[in-house]
């Protein structure tokens, strides 16, 4: 284990906030903290990285308590790239990233050779090389993003420790950094602690995740274990809305009253369907969908109205029915463009339903239409 924490307590002015942190983070694996904004990630980071003084319980270093390390022992091994913006007058992006290599240099901080080409590789590798003669101040937040990786970098440290890393980075860039990290990881063999608020990105980078919340550590494990909706809406706090695991998607607060159009969906087909319902806050129903089918992800936390079907079963006579009825409260009828084939073929006993019963019955191009003609009561 690289980094250890034993009943690790952390705060400010000697009054703990969070305390029994026990926490792990072994050479080649990506540990995340996730959690509400105020709920201590920071200080728990600020806290590992000796940034903040301890309130009470042990960090280890590579099997020795993190106090008995000089700052330049700690700096060989252990780089930080926390979210406080740093605004160097008259530097260079080649000259922050240099600042990485400090700790290996003498008394005079003179660059070898070695250095300077340790320098120019970490701004490759955050694809930041067009960057390094301009000045630190006169780049984008983004950009500055990238250069204070490229600094952790720099110091080739066997920890890295990042707060908010995708900070002010758009999505290529977030991409580009997880990648990093992933490659760190995995080739490098280091170990990588950070802090993200974009859970659905830490589902995908991290091997182990830490939930913070409260004076606790809240829920601890892998993503498969941690990533489940009931305890994201606990951790979160969610009151409106919801999140969705399978795809790492918000939904918005579900429209309530009486459907104002049944949509026949499935094959993914229906989903922006009824996320536009619920932007313009129309409540809907819509089926018959089976329970493997992406459509039926969205669909449960957007309307209490859905004829649901065991998934890889066939559609019975008593879905037929729910949907008809269905049909029968809605004042028009929206065929969403699902192609229709042996598994939903009674979707046809449907179409035909709401034809007889003269329900309008719109094509997807024109529902769409009538919803953002301004009229949306008025679509038939």
């Amino acid at each position: 284990m690289q980094v250890k924490t034993k009943k690790l307590s952390v705060g400010y002015n000697k009054k703990s906030l969070i305390s029994d942190i026990d926490l792990g983070v072994e050479k080649g694996k990506i540990v995340t903290l996730i959690g509400p904004n105020g709920s201590g990630k920071s200080t728990i980071l600020k806290t590992i990285t000796r940034h903040l003084e301890k309130i009470g319980g042990v960090i280890v270093l590579d099997q020795r308590n993190i106090e008995k390390w000089s700052n330049k022992e700690l700096a060989k091994r252990m780089s930080v790239m926390l979210t406080e913006r740093v605004a160097p007058e008259l530097m260079t992006c080649h000259e922050v990233v240099a600042l990485g290599r400090y700790p290996y240099t003498n008394a005079f901080g003179k660059l070898t050779p070695e250095d300077e080409a340790i320098v120019m590789d970490s701004l490759r590798l955050v694809r930041a090389e067009d960057l390094a003669y301009r000045l630190f101040t006169q780049i984008s937040d983004g950009q500055r993003q990238r250069v204070m990786l490229a600094r952790a970098l720099c110091q080739q440290p066997e920890v890295l420790v990042l707060d908010e890393p995708t900070s002010y980075l758009d999505i290529r860039h977030k991409i580009e950094l997880l990648d990093i990290l992933q490659t760190l990881a995995s080739q490098k063999q280091v170990a990588v602690l950070l802090s993200l608020h974009e859970i659905d990105l830490a589902a995908k980078i991290s091997d182990w995740l830490i939930c913070v919340k409260g004076d606790r550590i809240k829920v601890a494990g892998p993503p498969d274990e941690v990533f489940l909706d009931e305890k994201m809406c606990e951790l979160y706090n969610l009151q409106t809305g919801s999140y969705n695991t399978l795809f790492g998607s918000v939904e918005l607060t579900q429209p309530k009253g009486e459907p104002e159009a049944f949509i026949l969906a499935g094959n993914s087909m229906g989903i922006p369907l009824f996320r536009l319902m619920q932007k313009y806050g129309l409540p809907f129903s819509t089926g018959i969908l089976f329970e493997n089918d992406a459509d039926s992800q969205v669909a449960r936390v957007l309307s209490d109205h859905v004829v649901m079907a065991p998934a890889f079963s066939s559609i019975n006579d008593a879905h037929i029915a729910q949907a008809k009825q269905f049909i029968d409260q809605a004042p028009v009828f929206v065929h969403s463009g699902t192609p229709i084939r042996e598994q939903n073929a009674r979707y046809i006993e449907l179409l035909e339903y709401a034809k007889s019963v003269k329900k309008p019955v719109l094509s997807r191009e024109s529902f769409i239409r009538k919803l953002g003609s301004g009229n949306r009561k008025e679509m038939t």
